[in-house]
């Protein structure tokens, strides 16, 4: 636990109460305009407008930061694509919460560590008020699920616009920096805080009198060490007597990122943040001022990979208490699914042969990602759904169909909890599916869906970023299983050659190639749901409803004569 003992060093100084008369004015400010200037852009319920010592709710920062065009007229409103993200429902993420109690109550004695460590970058604004109030940080129960709690507002506006951009550049993109060991500067008297963005002399006067905060340029909010600091996450992990031995890297993309050629050439906001189209005028206030159009200005779409959640947020809307219509919803995941299918991966064949009773088929699967992909939480995997149908229309072969419960035919793991898919570089038999993840293990060299049991990975061999150097890559990023032997497997792109026995067949043969995706692999979910808690049973029933058809990112088609 050394890693974990020097990242609890950060000091967090004790908050000063905003002024009364702030307050009084911010309400004031938000009584007098109507609601269609306010959420304009969303028919959902109305963003939080809480106001506490050290941040305040998204709604309060959308009475300014809405109604905002590009210079095509399109909307690029800050709340109206920030409201529908996963980014903006970390806290109300029903998969979170399930995940969070189940792995208290498989180990109930680090629960403080638990939900401390969860609800830092999950609710972020909640923990570090709490954290500043030196009160104790709790999830479940009569924590920050409870809408009774001094601080529910603040968790449950997630990852929100006061927590992003007040963070200080002062150990971003250092060890100390991780795991949500982001500084807030919580001993500025208001309306004194500086709260960060990309452009130079800001108008001030209205956020100082509004909210409590001075605007500033800080050129952190465009550097990916900010998004680091979440998305590096070590959580300590137990052998089975409970006891705690060390650290995982639960997700390192900003370490990939890193260690791939993408550093040089594009950040995760130029990615996950686009730019609009031109200048925009980012705030539609104070009225009857002309304000400067500023260029260029960054999109609040967050958009990843998670087509799932997204799925499931619009579904259950309004028993989950989402802050964004269900078109919305749906808007932000068509943009997921638009990067998963033009901008995350291409497949070609890049070789057939016939020799004899066999037909030979090279596959090429290229990564156009800046980090591995599937990214992150271990959850997710990608494989490679292989068809071959001869001159009659039969199917000569097929490796890696997928199921309607979200499993692999054939798949290892989806047919014993224990086990897993090896990485291929050849596959001749159709139980052979090459599928891209990461597999934990725990303390004993055992298969484990459970994170306080993940000592290490037994398997990963998701897709490398261009410029990945294997050899030189450190432990918390390494390749682990057969891919670390596999040359075909390198930074940007991996190989697999099929060898299929055609005997007694005739083409030419048709070969339909696709690489399919899920974010939630289906002995994840069977492992997750075994507690049955109030939390995962929640989820389940939710979960019970979804379609769980993978996406297909990439298909390629080709004759071979």
């Amino acid at each position: 636990m050394e890693r974990n003992n020097r990242l609890n060093k950060v000091v967090w100084p004790i908050g000063l109460p905003v002024f009364m008369g702030l307050l009084v004015i911010s309400i004031l400010f938000l009584a007098a305009a109507t609601p269609q200037n306010i959420h304009a852009a969303s028919s959902g319920l109305p963003l939080t407008t809480f106001m506490s010592d050290d941040f305040a709710g998204s709604g309060q920062c959308a009475m300014c930061h809405s109604l905002l065009r590009d210079r095509g007229g399109e909307d690029v409103s800050i709340d109206a694509h920030w409201r529908s993200t996963l980014m903006a429902n970390s806290a109300k993420d029903p998969l979170w919460q399930a995940k969070v109690s189940s792995e208290i109550a498989r180990h109930p004695q680090l629960q403080t560590v638990i939900e401390d460590k969860c609800a830092t970058c999950h609710m972020p604004m909640g923990r570090t008020q709490a954290l500043i109030k030196q009160l104790s940080i709790a999830i479940l129960e009569d924590g920050f699920l409870d809408s009774n709690h001094p601080f529910h507002e603040a968790a449950f506006d997630g990852v929100s616009c006061t927590l992003c951009h007040q963070i200080q550049a002062w150990n971003l993109g250092e060890m100390a920096s991780f795991s949500g060991h982001y500084a807030i500067d919580s001993a500025t008297v208001p309306p004194n805080r500086l709260i960060f963005g990309p452009y130079s002399n800001p108008i001030q006067n209205m956020m100082r009198n509004n909210v409590g905060f001075t605007p500033a340029r800080g050129p952190q909010v465009e550097d990916s060490a900010l998004c680091g600091a979440c998305h590096t996450l070590y959580t300590p992990y137990v052998n089975a007597d409970g006891k705690v031995l060390g650290e995982f890297p639960e997700q390192t993309p900003y370490l990939e990122w890193k260690h791939s050629e993408y550093e040089k050439t594009k950040t995760c906001q130029q990615c996950h943040m686009p730019e609009a189209n031109g200048s925009v005028v980012i705030s539609n206030r104070p009225r009857g001022r002309g304000l400067t159009a500023r260029s260029p200005f960054n999109q609040h779409y967050f958009i990843g990979g998670n087509s799932t959640m997204l799925t499931l947020l619009a579904e259950q809307n309004e028993e989950l208490g989402i802050s964004a219509s269900s078109k919305h919803l749906e808007t932000t995941l068509a943009r997921t699914l638009e990067q998963l299918h033009s901008d995350t991966a291409q497949l070609a064949v890049i070789d057939t042969q016939i020799k004899a009773d066999t037909l030979n088929i090279v596959l090429q699967v290229k990564n156009l990602v800046g980090h591995k992909f599937p990214t992150g939480f271990p959850s997710r995997r990608a494989w490679i759904h292989l068809r071959v149908k001869d001159a009659d229309g039969h199917i000569v072969f097929e490796s890696g169909k997928p199921r309607d419960d979200g499993s692999i035919t054939e798949n290892d793991a989806d047919l014993n909890a224990g086990a897993f898919e090896p990485h291929y570089n050849r596959i001749s038999k159709p139980e052979q599916v090459q599928i891209y993840e990461g597999i934990m293990r725990n303390s004993d060299g055992n298969v484990t869906y459970t994170l306080l049991r993940g000592a290490g990975y037994i398997k990963d061999n998701r897709l490398l970023p261009r410029g990945f150097e294997k050899a030189t890559s450190p432990d918390d990023i390494a390749i682990w299983g057969m891919a670390t032997s596999d040359t075909n497997f390198q930074g940007g792109t991996d190989q697999v050659l099929y060898e299929l026995d055609i005997s007694g067949k005739s083409g030419p043969y048709v070969v339909a190639a696709e690489l399919m995706y899920q974010t939630l692999s289906f002995p994840f979910i069977r492992d997750l749901l075994q507690d049955h808690t109030e939390q995962e049973d929640r989820f389940a029933n939710y979960y019970a409803d979804l379609d769980k058809k993978p996406v297909i990112v990439t298909g390629v088609n080709k004759t071979v004569p």
